[in-house]
């Protein structure tokens, strides 16, 4: 099996089956439960999961340990979600552990039992190259989900970090931000140490409290005034939190919060687990931390600013970094999301920053045309389809600089990301 092969095999499996581990117990148990042993920092949250995660494992590397990460989505390469020490698979190891997995899911199968799903597939390969490589300790971001996420097979988790709960994935989560809340809350274990976003909307806070009592789990919340930020340029993000001062790669308040998360984690894996992490470690660990599409500045001026926010409390973070940066709704941005998402939520929170909207469409059957999303966005932007990827992006640099406009800003979704990015390096590059 070709590393391709292995990719396309992986998404061909079935996909949903949401609100059971049956099937990743059952797939683990086949594979000799090489999850029992690894020690692991889990997050869920809807939001600034990713970012929390690489700011983590970024830490414990600095710190010397051989750190797994998992990260979902990916956003130009696959094996970005599979991660050791900031590396990602190697593309023959990510072929050989798939078809080990592949292997093991065709005899359950042929014994009657039901498929494991393709993110419970890609979570087992994970999971084995974590332990086969004898990882110190894993940092899991979560699917969309907690309780029955396919991450949560995994017996060891020393801390559980909840990120803000905000309204998404709600045909499988719930349609209230307690019922999303508790979902995410299944993370937590007995006797893990919980770290929590410290903005958490008050309906949310309910049961995570409640999942945490009973797990006898101490909660961790970073204190809002323990977090300074320090003078700079626009888009950029010099932080102190509690004496760590550090500019960060990625802008945005509520990364400054994500970061005072990850110094928490940190300092709980030290006072409660033995891990020797210094303060120079943690301070490393945040300013190399980099991740692409969560508010990545590819250019400052003219700007092309890439963000893969998708849902209204992203969209909200996109446009307070935009405002605190000083642009004052004289940016064109690009902007295509797919079909399932709150779009008049998303687009309402963007509705001051954009003067011009191009419209388009991710490369993903779940993609909104650009014309339905320009008839959504119309009532928001002076909005104009923009055609595929490329073009949207063409009309926009261009449209900013014959009317003199500060910039461009893509968003949306992660699909279109994905498709944008190497648009956008290129562009920079001129």
């Amino acid at each position: 099996m070709t590393p391709q092969q292995a990719i396309d095999a992986l998404h061909a499996l079935p996909r949903g089956g949401h609100g059971t581990l049956d099937r990743m117990r059952a797939l683990m148990n086949a594979l000799g439960n090489p999850e029992k042993d690894l020690k692991c920092v889990q997050i869920a949250g809807t939001n600034g999961k990713g970012t929390l995660a690489v700011m983590t494992a970024s830490i414990l590397q600095k710190a010397g340990y051989k750190t797994g990460l998992t990260i979902s989505p990916y956003v130009t390469d696959f094996r970005e979600r599979f991660q050791i020490n900031g590396e990602m698979i190697p593309p023959q190891t990510l072929a050989d552990l798939t078809q080990r997995v592949l292997d093991v899911i065709d005899a359950i199968v042929i014994d009657g039992g039901d498929s494991p799903r393709e993110f419970e597939a890609v979570t087992a390969v994970a999971l084995l190259w974590f332990a086969q490589s004898a990882c110190d300790i894993v940092v899991l971001e979560t699917g969309m989900g907690g309780l029955y996420d396919a991450t949560n097979i995994v017996p060891r988790t020393l801390v559980a970090a909840i990120t803000r709960i905000g309204m998404d994935h709600m045909e499988f989560l719930g349609d209230t931000l307690a019922d999303i809340a508790a979902e995410k809350a299944g993370i937590i274990k007995d006797g893990c140490t919980v770290v929590c976003y410290p903005d958490q909307p008050q309906e949310a806070m309910g049961p995570i409290l409640t999942a945490a009592a009973n797990a006898h789990a101490a909660i961790v919340t970073p204190e809002t005034d323990d977090l300074v930020r320090r003078k700079c340029r626009p888009l950029e993000n010099y932080i102190d939190y509690g004496g760590y001062q550090v500019m960060l790669k990625m802008p945005g308040r509520h990364q400054g919060w994500h970061a005072a998360m990850a110094v928490e984690i940190a300092l709980t894996l030290w006072r409660e687990h033995g891990f020797a992490i210094s303060d120079e470690a943690i301070l490393d660990g945040l300013a190399a931390a980099r991740m692409p599409a969560r508010l990545e500045v590819l250019r400052r001026h003219p700007l092309l600013l890439l963000d893969g926010c998708h849902n209204p409390d992203g969209a909200a973070g996109l446009a307070q970094t935009l405002a605190d940066a000083g642009y004052e709704g004289n940016l064109v941005a690009v902007i295509g999301m797919v079909a399932d998402k709150d779009i008049d939520g998303f687009l309402d929170k963007l509705e001051p920053c954009f003067e011009k909207v191009f419209t388009t469409a991710p490369s993903t059957p779940r993609a909104l045309p650009a014309e339905e999303l320009r008839k959504k966005a119309r009532f928001h932007f002076d909005a104009e389809a923009g055609g595929p990827v490329e073009q949207a992006i063409r009309k926009a640099v261009d449209y900013a600089d014959d009317h003199n406009l500060p910039g461009v800003v893509v968003c949306g979704s992660l699909y279109l990301a994905a498709d944008a990015r190497p648009l956008l390096l290129k562009e920079a590059e001129n």
